[in-house]
């Protein structure tokens, strides 16, 4: 089964819990602080398999969670780190946030790998926390939570030339015949239901990679037959042929099935437009076909190689001029660096500032780095009650609820915990 296109959650294994302890040991006494670090959580990392073709391994699953990191412990033990998640995916996968629409990553090629939800880092424990003026804290924190994210996944096929055209057309019989790729051909529309890779090897030994796509329809790129699904996998390609029946053996205009294609492409991306384009005139053995062309040649002033697929004649011809093409046209990436998340940057990028809303009885704080900081302080400590009421005093939680009017004895909720307001 072909699946080019998977939804799913990802959720990042949570840092491991710090520790608060202190060495008691005979005759040592006072001996101080010796609670260790919990360990970092499991990254969700993909990376790319080249043997895979297809993103079928991920269609069956809702979500993919990491692991914990292991808790800290007395004697200064810090715990282990989560073994990361490994997920493997073919060349051409991209990767996209579903809420804010960001490109987390593209993977091209065999090696590239990418984190896509980062692992939380373990909570410090109380020997972290020793200052000159207080040796023996009390106080240690939970792991930082893992990231999770929604995305999508998708697969945009790795080609360097792409074959385009409405349903019937013969894309399949010259893939065919000019690789060793075996897609289905019968005499009935739509019998390519995905994308078919096929390596081409020319006369004199130069090699590329050609798709054949399902056929086109008028509004394929807004969802009508099979384009929507599979037009994507165009973007990557360096050069489109476009394959024209220039028999009309279906009874289309070849002119108009050209205008038509080339509208689908644009409509779809007019980045699609700027490529190079390769003009196809397919079934020229049929009667009428010569005559087509010669009033095809008379609206369409562009290079027009006759060919007929199903008799392997002309396609020599147009497989050395391809591979001439791609020997001065560079391979570009789908996404300049801009378009591309940094993981660098978005770790540790500027946390989004607090809001404070009211709920009906309650004054509701809301914002990342509080939220984070509430679900790693453990609240059993009195050291860590006064750290978390200091924090929130010095990001200037205190001074807004003030000014939005509360008083003495409102209930003020973070998450699910509810408190009361004091000045």
């Amino acid at each position: 089964m072909f699946v080019d296109e998977v939804k799913l959650k990802v959720i990042a294994g949570s840092g491991g819990d710090g520790c608060t302890s202190f060495r008691r040991e005979k005759f040592v006494p006072n001996g101080g602080p010796n609670g260790g670090n919990g360990g970092r959580g499991s990254n969700i990392i993909f990376t790319v398999d080249k043997g895979l073709r297809t993103l079928l391994d991920l269609k069956y699953q809702k979500e993919i969670k990491g692991k914990r990191g292991e808790h800290g412990s007395g004697k200064n033990k810090f715990g282990k780190n989560a073994q990361d998640v490994i997920i493997k995916v073919p060349e051409g996968t991209t990767v996209t946030d579903i809420e804010t629409g960001v490109v987390i990553a593209d993977l091209v090629k065999e090696g590239d790998t990418a984190i896509i939800a980062y692992g939380g880092r373990g909570g410090r424990g109380n020997r972290a926390f020793a200052t000159p003026s207080n040796p023996a804290p009390d106080i240690s924190e939970h792991g930082e939570p893992g990231e999770e994210r929604n995305i999508k996944v998708e697969l945009k096929m790795i080609a360097d030339v792409g074959l385009v055209g409405l349903p019937s057309v013969g894309k399949s019989t010259i893939l065919s015949q000019v690789s060793r790729a075996n897609p289905k051909i019968a005499a009935y529309h739509f019998t390519t239901l995905s994308p078919n890779l096929g390596v081409v090897k020319t006369k004199d030994e130069r090699v590329f990679v050609m798709a054949d796509l399902p056929g086109l329809i008028e509004g394929a790129s807004k969802g009508e037959g099979l384009g929507d699904k599979f037009l994507k996998h165009i973007e990557r390609t360096r050069i489109i042929c476009h394959v024209i029946d220039m028999s009309a053996s279906e009874g289309r205009s070849p002119y108009e099935d050209y205008l038509l294609i080339n509208n689908e492409l644009k409509e779809f991306s007019s980045k699609l437009l700027n490529k190079k384009q390769v003009i196809i005139a397919n079934k020229m053995d049929i009667e009428g076909a010569k005559e087509n062309l010669e009033e095809f040649k008379k609206k369409v002033d562009a290079d027009i190689y006759e060919i007929s697929a199903i008799m392997n004649d002309g396609l020599d011809r147009v497989m050395m001029h391809l591979a001439d093409l791609l020997d001065t046209i560079k391979e570009e990436p789908l996404y300049n660096d801009t378009q591309i998340e940094s993981h660098v940057l978005y770790k540790f990028k500027k946390e989004k500032p607090f809001t404070i809303t009211k709920d009906k009885d309650a004054w509701v704080i809301r914002g990342d780095s509080i939220e984070k900081l509430f679900k790693m302080t453990k609240f059993n400590s009195n050291d860590a009650t006064l750290r978390f009421a200091k924090k929130l005093k010095n990001m200037g939680i205190d001074e807004e609820l003030k000014r939005l009017g509360a008083t003495n004895g409102d209930t003020v909720r973070i998450l699910d915990y509810e408190f009361e307001y004091v000045e």
